[in-house]
């Protein structure tokens, strides 16, 4: 599939900046594309024409972007659509649901070219991944833990994992449920949050590394977290890898392949 392919629902009650990202679209050889003014008649335009891709603003008349997606994770015919925010939003409290939910990318207002054009293409990776990046690891074979204490990162992350070849998911909500599993299963890789009630990412990765039966099984942290000082005590506590919710779905291909190959 081809950039140019994907139909793009963009969602701005601002004529200008819809005209704006229209036109970044059109330059990148996108004609597709489905514009609404508000969330609700995104969502009614949405469910006859099924896009490839969403495009939204923070604040729409009726709702929020963050309340958007959301609304697009609870649906059956919606919930696997990629979703991309361009907003000059700053505030992590009105991001960070947004994050959870499970998105493209999250890109600032003005946004660069090239910046939209790789996330466009993150969406065409979403959609069809290329079979053959990791054909040479036993997907089928991997057994993965996911930790998250929201339940729609779980999904989005199963569901990245999915399209990636990897099946063999457990989820757990928390630190302290990993540790449960990871007593009783043997796991090839752990994808964990950072920020999660009881027991966070940090502890559990030295629980893993100190305590538990399995002490050298790759760690991938996806995290929204910001503080430096908090993700330098969690690679000193021996995580094997980082990535930023949202994450690049390129980059965290590559990382399983750094984390996996032998």
């Amino acid at each position: 599939m081809d950039i140019s392919e994907l139909t793009v629902a963009v969602v701005e009650p601002s004529t200008m900046q819809g005209k704006i990202i229209e036109a970044e679209l059109n330059t990148l050889g996108i004609d597709k594309i489905l514009y609404q003014r508000s969330g609700q008649a995104a969502l009614e335009t949405m469910l006859r024409i099924k896009p490839d891709l969403v495009i939204s603003a923070m604040y729409l008349p009726d709702m929020t972007g963050a309340e958007l997606v959301v609304s697009m994770r609870e649906d059956d015919h919606l919930q696997e659509v990629p979703f991309m925010l361009i907003s000059s939003e700053t505030s992590f409290a009105m991001l960070d649901p947004v994050r959870q939910a499970g998105v493209i990318a999250i890109l600032p207002k003005p946004f660069a070219t090239d910046d939209l054009r790789k996330a466009l293409y993150s969406t065409v990776e979403f959609i069809t991944p290329d079979e053959n990046a990791l054909a040479d690891i036993a997907l089928d074979e991997l057994k993965t833990l996911v930790v998250d204490d929201s339940s729609l990162a779980r999904k989005h992350i199963s569901r990245v994992l999915n399209n990636l070849g990897i099946s063999n998911i457990t989820t757990a909500i928390n630190g302290r449920e990993a540790v449960d599993r990871i007593e009783t299963t043997f796991f090839d890789l752990v994808v964990t949050d950072y920020n999660m009630p009881e027991m966070d990412g940090e502890t559990l990765t030295r629980f893993i590394r100190e305590h538990s039966s399995q002490r050298s099984i790759p760690i991938l942290m996806v995290t929204s977290e910001g503080s430096q000082s908090r993700l330098s005590a969690v690679q000193q506590a021996g995580v094997s890898g980082i990535c930023d919710k949202p994450f690049d779905i390129i980059s965290v291909r590559q990382m399983i392949r750094r984390l996996l190959a032998a």
